[in-house]
């Protein structure tokens, strides 16, 4: 492939190493396309938030149309697990075969590096509770912090208790894995060895240069095309870690430099990465998508400027509270703030903006992928809030 590329041909060589290019819409998703899927991206970044549906589910709807949850969970829960609950991105399912490559993280955590400040005491003065904790689960078997006394903090969601605290850093240092989430999404700890395959647990563990030469070059094979700022955010590798590691990735030909049109930033291509067929079709993206969570790249790749306004005040917020980007034929030409209203069974459009470069008939496929969407969910109906209404469009759209 040429040194120099143009965006329309990046943007391609993008959208097909993130899947976008397959058949959708078929009836028979099921578990091994599903773990094909998680598989290629190398990861789902897991947020509490849950407005329309749990975020690790919709990237697979995303890529592969209408598929059953139950299988997903199944997926994810079978024993022996294939895939575990770790920080690879944010909090993150990965296939097994990543831990070895994260233990120099589990390391780092473990002497209170890389960890958030709150937890950082128990690595040191107060690694005595977290001991405690620890014998605990090793003698009784699986808890969540809601099962410890003292262990449900009484003000919202991040004020967390102690224990909370201990479990958060023990798990962050490997000495504990998730075991499963709750129906609240509360996350159950046990130990390693009773929620990994041994066969995982006994692989040898790389030192750390070659664990992120490995971490990157995934990230490589799933972004197609990306600048080292791209390739370091996919599992948040630091500069520093990742300078030597992408020179090493350069040499062995696992990526090339080429030049992008447009982008001021050297990028690296996958020898692997191809731009595919002709990208056609339509997806909703949650706002935890791998194609677009590192925003930055969004803009260079779609000239698309989005943040997600969870966390700003109502009255402050552009484009709503949960916004979906509409990816339409390889580009994103609308955004819909979406919530599922699960007691009326309605699909709530709260706003939708267009990008003045959407062509005319965007509103026609974005209603289509909102039915796909609630007919996914089990909703009814779609109802358009007075400020989403779209001309010609009722304000309620039976499913």
């Amino acid at each position: 492939m040429k040194a120099e590329l143009s965006l329309p041909e990046a943007r391609r060589i993008a959208l097909t190493a993130q899947g976008f290019n397959g058949a959708r819409g078929s009836n028979n998703v099921g578990p091994v396309q599903l773990r094909k899927t998680i598989s290629r991206l190398g990861l789902l970044q897991i947020d509490s938030v849950n407005v329309l549906v749990r975020a690790h589910y919709l990237p697979l709807f995303s890529r592969l149309g209408v598929y059953d949850r139950t299988h997903f969970d199944a997926v994810v829960s079978a024993r022996p697990k294939r895939f575990f609950e770790y920080w690879g991105h944010e909090a993150s399912l990965l296939p097994v075969d990543c831990h070895p490559l994260l233990r120099w993280r589990m390391d780092h955590a473990l002497h209170g590096r890389g960890v958030w400040k709150q937890l950082e005491p128990f690595a040191k003065e107060r690694r005595g509770e977290a001991d405690a904790l620890l014998a605990r689960i090793g003698k009784e078997g699986p808890v969540a912090a809601s099962d410890i006394q003292g262990g449900r903090a009484s003000k919202g969601m991040w004020v967390w208790s102690d224990s909370k605290h201990a479990l958060e850093w023990l798990f962050w240092a490997g000495l504990v894995a998730a075991t499963h989430r709750k129906d609240s999404f509360e996350r159950v700890y046990d130990l390693p060895e009773r929620v990994l395959p041994p066969s995982v647990l006994q692989l040898p563990t790389p030192n750390g240069m070659a664990a992120r030469r490995e971490l990157l070059a995934r990230a490589a094979l799933a972004l197609g095309i990306a600048t080292a700022h791209d390739l370091r955010d996919y599992y948040r590798i630091s500069p520093a870690d990742a300078q030597l590691p992408i020179e090493q990735l350069v040499e062995n030909g696992t990526i090339r430099p080429v030049r992008v049109h447009g982008w001021q930033q050297q990028a690296y291509l996958h020898k692997d990465a191809s731009p595919g067929r002709k990208l056609a079709g339509a997806a909703l993206l949650s706002p935890f998508d791998p194609l677009i969570w590192h925003r930055s790249r969004t803009e260079r790749l779609f000239g698309f400027h989005y943040r997600l306004e969870i966390y700003t005040p109502a009255h402050k917020r552009k484009h709503g509270y949960y916004v979906l980007p509409f990816l339409m034929d390889g580009a994103l030409v609308a955004r819909v703030d979406l919530k599922a209203d699960r007691r009326t069974g309605t699909l709530i459009v709260q706003q939708v903006h267009f990008e003045y470069t959407a062509p005319p008939y965007t509103a026609e496929r974005l209603l289509a992928e909102l039915r796909l969407m609630a007919s996914w969910l089990g909703l009814s109906s779609i109802v358009f809030a007075r400020p989403a209404v779209i001309e010609g469009f009722p304000a309620i759209i039976p499913v």
